[in-house]
């Protein structure tokens, strides 16, 4: 997964960053072994593992286990050279991802999968309701308790929103806006010289083929642009933080790594025909 050639049209930034502290070629400033790096991390999350069966080990006997729901979730997805990347700044499958895992017999029946989309802002109104709380105007997200049990939601959300923010001690990677449906991704870049990126998610998981520039799919990209700054609207997401410096800026490339990436090959042209 980390050769860029096996991804149809990726951005310039996706095959310059390969080279770069968040890439596989100058992981961490490292020469780090990824199959290593990744088998040491689920090492040491075996210590999570064992902590959640000793917690469910212990609800069983004390009789409270089908009294009790479990909702087992991480806090944020990560890429192990998936796309060439590494960390988790980036909306590709693999750092917008979480696990996301709920047990109570009682209301849910097993093997069930919910397909909406579901975020992390859905966590606090669920457990709300679960508990007999209404959630509070304030709140972001909805209760994905119905969902959870198997019955229908009209008027549930279509389309998430996904922004990241440049930062300048980690310049390798865009200011970026996605929208993540059911099916489709769209992501838009801010401010960087760079085609975006659109993905049929349910047939293309790994995000190998980028569709943006596919005649087939211009419509459902200028739907998703529009729910993008329908989104934008509704959440006061139109002003973007200026920050200060911070941190140690990693701006540096391995001497002997891959030097500056093509432009994608949508970008050449004749002299005299028009953009789009």
């Amino acid at each position: 997964m980390a050769n860029p050639d096996l991804f149809t049209d990726p951005p310039m930034w996706v095959r310059n960053q390969s080279n770069s502290r968040h890439g596989v070629e100058f992981a961490y400033y490292t020469g780090v072994d990824m199959k290593k790096y990744y088998r040491r991390y689920c090492e040491a999350l075996l210590a999570v593992d064992d902590s959640v069966g000793r917690l469910i080990s212990n609800l069983e006997k004390s009789g409270e286990l089908e009294n009790t729901v479990v909702l087992y979730l991480g806090d944020n997805g990560f890429i192990f050279g998936e796309h060439g990347l590494i960390d988790k700044r980036c909306a590709y499958e693999e750092s917008v991802r979480i696990p996301m895992l709920m047990r109570y017999p009682k209301s849910l029946k097993p093997g069930t999968t919910v397909e909406k989309i579901v975020a992390n802002i859905d966590v606090a109104p669920t457990l709300l309701e679960v508990a007999g709380i209404p959630a509070t105007e304030n709140m972001d997200g909805r209760s994905f308790w119905p969902l959870a049990k198997g019955e229908g939601v009209s008027d549930w959300r279509k389309y998430l929103l996904y922004e990241y923010y440049w930062e300048r001690n980690y310049p390798q990677t865009p200011t970026t806006h996605a929208v993540i449906g059911e099916s489709h991704k769209y992501i838009r870049y801010h401010g960087v010289w760079d085609q975006d990126e659109l993905y049929d998610i349910k047939a293309d998981p790994r995000e190998r083929k980028n569709l943006f520039n596919d005649s087939a799919h211009q419509s459902r990209i200028e739907e998703m642009n529009t729910a993008l700054f329908a989104l934008l609207d509704e959440s006061s997401g139109q002003n973007m933080p200026l920050l200060p410096d911070r941190g140690t800026k990693y701006l540096h490339r391995k001497n002997d790594g891959t030097k500056g990436a093509q432009f994608p090959k949508g970008f050449y042209r004749e002299a005299g025909s028009s953009g789009k």
